[in-house]
């Protein structure tokens, strides 16, 4: 979190209206119990049953692709399926942002991987990201005439 702390701080995910629930745990399943995934979340960033999800490698050496079936399947365990879900694979000096749309057939599209290492330094685009994932989560989710209100307040 050396990295992504500070980032997320930057880019606002550590005010109102959202919260961070560090290392949260996450299980769902299928419609028939069938199949049951289990496990942690490095990062929920929560707003309503909005979440923005990290995924952080303890090691340098982590894939990007090794966490992107297990990030997906946290995502695809988010209960509103009404808006999008965001996700953030982060390895030693790489990131990658996922988006996920689930309706009748669960999309996902990812982003090229942002790395601390190319000349000039992804750091600065990874936070115009975040920060315009954290825009477009309040735009969706502002209270419209005749809405009961925000509940996260």
């Amino acid at each position: 979190m050396a990295i992504l702390g500070p980032l997320l701080n930057l880019a606002g995910f550590y005010l109102p209206p959202f919260y961070i629930r560090p290392e949260a745990s996450v299980r769902f399943s299928d419609a028939d119990e069938e199949i049951v995934v289990e496990g942690k979340i490095d990062v929920l960033v929560l707003r309503d049953q909005f979440w923005v999800m990290v995924i952080e490698a303890k090691q340098a050496a982590f894939s990007v692709e090794a966490g992107l079936a297990r990030i997906l399947a946290y995502m695809m365990g988010n209960p509103e399926s009404e808006h999008p879900c965001f996700g953030l694979i982060v390895t030693g000096g790489s990131f990658v942002f996922i988006k996920l749309i689930r309706n009748t057939m669960p999309r996902y599209a990812t982003s090229r991987v942002f790395e601390l290492r190319n000349p000039g330094n992804d750091l600065h685009t990874v936070l115009r990201i975040l920060k315009r994932i954290g825009k477009t989560v309040c735009e969706e989710r502002m209270v419209r005439p005749g809405d009961q209100g925000d509940r996260t307040n």
